[in-house]
């Protein structure tokens, strides 16, 4: 889902029903815990090498921009809204993280533990910062995620049983997907991941593993698996056109492939 920040917050009524619309909960986002003052006091304060501990925090709607989060542990926090533009979440802990609605233009999560967390309504574009988030060796397992996140940077994460892909129960604002086109995954762990109906044409999945990952009508035009691991993964309605399949493992093991959409313009 792409949202377009223009001057300032979105309205704060508009994004709590956005939240209701694509969770499918009754989880309202409250006032935070701490002011935006508050987090940089404790993230400066850390002594002796110990990790900032903001744990099971309410820091919604906080503008929590270029602040260097890394190796900070954030799990359970509520995030919901907040903006994270440019700040150094390396190495952080946000395992079971309410990011629902953050701005994450620039933010780097190369290496940290989002694992359960949920990625809703991601704001990626707008202002001046123009960089996409990084992901680069994160464990997303089991996150909730769906975004606009072409060209990012995925290389080695972990998405193992991730959850990317079309909820058709929560549809009443218009058919929301992922967008991976362009991005890297290679290298990474996409084990028994629903893909479904998200866009990851001309992505780079070489060596990724994908077994047992639901690509249901997934766009992979033009998509690399070379060396991919695609055993009992469902290609069916997957668009296969330029796809390259060279040395992948486990063909004979997928599903769906008789009834992919343009499977003869395969690379093989």
């Amino acid at each position: 889902m792409r949202v377009q920040p223009a001057q300032g917050h979105p309205p704060r009524a508009l994004r709590v029903l956005m939240a209701i619309a694509l969770l499918g909960s009754t989880w309202f986002a409250c006032a935070a815990d701490m002011s935006a003052d508050d987090v940089r006091k404790v993230v400066t304060n850390a002594r002796d090498g110990a990790a900032p501990n903001l744990a099971h925090k309410d820091l919604s709607d906080l503008d929590l921009s270029n602040i260097d989060f890394a190796r900070a542990d954030l799990s359970g926090a509520n995030l919901f809204g907040s903006r994270l533009v440019s700040s150094n979440l390396a190495g952080a802990t946000l395992a079971g993280a309410n990011l629902n609605g953050a701005w994450l233009m620039g933010a780097s999560f190369a290496g940290a533990d989002l694992s359960r967390s949920t990625m809703l309504g991601l704001v990626i574009l707008g202002g001046d910062v123009k960089e996409r988030p990084n992901f680069a060796g994160a464990n997303l397992s089991g996150v909730r995620m769906i975004a606009d996140l072409p060209g990012a940077d995925l290389h080695g994460a972990n998405l193992h049983g991730a959850r990317l892909g079309v909820d058709m129960r929560n549809q009443g604002m218009g058919q929301m997907r992922t967008d991976l086109s362009n991005a890297n995954l290679s290298g990474a762990d996409l084990r028994e991941a629903d893909l479904s109906r998200s866009v990851m044409m001309f992505a780079d999945l070489r060596g990724a593993d994908l077994r047992g990952a639901n690509l249901f009508g997934v766009k992979l035009a033009g998509a690399n698996l070379t060396g991919a691991q695609i055993a009992d993964a469902d290609f069916t309605e997957a668009d296969l056109d330029g796809t390259v399949f060279t040395g992948v493992q486990g063909r004979d093991a997928a599903k769906g492939l008789d009834k992919a959409l343009n499977a003869e313009r395969a690379v093989r």
